[in-house]
């Protein structure tokens, strides 16, 4: 057999050997009824394991490509393009070609067990059940007729829900907009997926901070679009690393968290907004802003956004109910320009038809009513409490194993460990102790962070928590 596995490659050796074999029958160097070689004779030859051969061929066999004869050996199929066997798709293949990528396998593996398995969760970027407004919402379900329509709603999201956000967004976030303005989406989640498939093409350069959220999600690479890394300190990215990249790398869009950003908790310096701005003008690169916490300060004081500070139409605004009212909502939305937004409107055409009326009519009564305004005020003070809690609990188990800074609002705490560790060791020694939470190389560049999120659990639960990871960090 003229073929050798490539013992570098992320592929299995006994895939890629299956690979070789389905191709050479799709195109005929292997013929029906050709005999192939016995399994032990194939290993000697390619110098691999038998066993490798032995998956190789099941993996063949049961997409009807060969057949096992006991006495007489391994043939391909007489009979793959006729009636008498049905072929199975090599479904392996479809799942690596496709364009759109997975999630890194830690997270797939994180997301795997919040759902298995009862642990405490440090790690769910949410809220827990007990701070969603649920009196509220069931008296808006039970109490209050439905209004809208059960079909096809307007293209960008439900009117009167748009003219219940323009103002909404005018008294929280001290921004100006008008309905025409803004396209309803299923959470912010969408909102960015649509900003990159519309806005960009594969070859674009785009910048967003390290570590950020944004580091690990997959859209990026499948549009296949250049990302580069800014720095974050205290006070969020420094302008002039912005400017040195776009000089560099023609920088083509800037994705940014400014408020208590996501896993920092960083808030971004009100100097270093206006620059980021000015250089968003002088060069004509539009910056996102995701603002999924803005109005979760601790202090008290308003939290400016990057839009209400934006006089020349260069801020794309993302903003969501997940991280303060309910994630199962999935209402988000964009605010820019007009022609942006009938552009991505048209594209979220073509993926659902809109958004569900339903849950739309839920929002908007709930975003008009009183009781918003005295839920944010009870969310923030409870999200206080939970954050007073992890940062007393890391201070009591931990010492001087970890650093971090003391986020002003927001659900997340970025941990540094004081000594080298192996991560994955952590993290399977953490799970094993009842307690996951999210490792940092999956949100940036640097190894030996982790990052808490404290809106998921209630107080003891936390100090337990933060308990256990002391306790498998202290077993490596």
């Amino acid at each position: 057999m003229d073929w050798k596995p490539d013992r570098n490659a992320k592929k299995a050796i006994y895939k890629q050997l299956a690979d070789y074999i389905e191709k050479g029958i799709a195109d005929g160097t292997l013929p029906p009824d050709k005999p192939l070689p016995s399994e032990r004779y194939l290993a000697k030859e390619l110098n691999i394991n038998r066993s490798t051969v032995v998956a190789a061929y099941d993996e063949l066999e049961s997409n009807g490509l060969i057949q096992r004869n006991r006495g007489s050996g391994t043939t391909v199929s007489k009979d793959i393009w006729g009636i008498t066997k049905k072929r199975i798709p090599s479904w392996s293949r479809y799942i690596e070609a496709g364009s759109f990528l997975p999630n890194l396998p830690v997270t797939q593996r994180i997301r795997k067990e919040m759902v298995e398995h009862k642990l405490i969760n440090l790690a769910s970027g949410e809220l827990s059940e007990d701070l969603f407004p649920m009196e509220s919402l069931r008296e808006i379900t039970s109490t209050r007729s439905f209004i809208g329509s059960l079909g096809y709603d307007h293209p960008q999201g439900n009117a009167i829900l748009r003219d219940t956000i323009t103002k909404h967004v005018k008294q929280y976030r001290r921004i100006e907009t008008n309905p025409s303005s803004i396209l309803i989406t299923s959470g912010a989640q969408q909102a960015l997926h649509l900003v990159v498939q519309c806005l960009l093409k594969p070859g674009d350069a785009v910048v967003i901070e390290d570590p950020s959220y944004h580091y690990n999600l997959p859209i990026f690479k499948s549009a296949g679009v250049k990302t580069y890394f800014l720095s974050t300190d205290q006070d969020g990215i420094n302008p002039d690393e912005l400017l040195a990249l776009h000089k560099k790398h023609r920088i083509r869009m800037i994705f940014l968290n400014p408020a208590f950003q996501n896993p920092t908790g960083a808030l971004l310096d009100n100097n270093r907004r206006k620059s980021i701005l000015e250089i968003s003008s002088e060069y004509g690169i539009p910056v996102v802003e995701d603002d999924p916490y803005s109005l979760t300060s601790f202090t008290g004081e308003e939290v400016s956004t990057l839009k209400s500070m934006d006089v020349n139409g260069n801020v794309l605004y993302i903003s969501s109910l997940s991280k303060i009212v309910a994630s199962g909502l999935r209402i988000g939305w964009i605010i820019g320009p007009k022609p942006v937004i009938e552009r991505l409107s048209d594209a979220k055409q073509q993926i659902d038809f809109g958004h569900a009326s339903f849950t739309q009519w839920i929002a908007n009564d709930f975003l008009d009513s009183k009781e918003f305004h005295f839920h944010i005020i009870n969310l923030v003070n409870q999200l206080q409490k939970r954050r007073d809690q992890i940062v007393t609990s890391l201070k009591y188990h931990l010492e001087e194993q970890v650093d971090f800074m003391i986020p002003q609002g927001g659900i997340h705490i970025w941990c540094k460990i004081n000594k080298e560790v192996n991560e994955v060791q952590l993290l399977e020694e953490s799970i094993k102790r009842g307690v996951i939470y999210v490792p940092g190389s999956t949100m940036g560049s640097k190894k030996g962070y982790v990052r808490f999120t404290f809106s998921r659990e209630n107080e003891e639960f936390i100090n337990e928590g933060i308990k256990r990871f002391a306790e498998a960090l202290n077993n490596l």
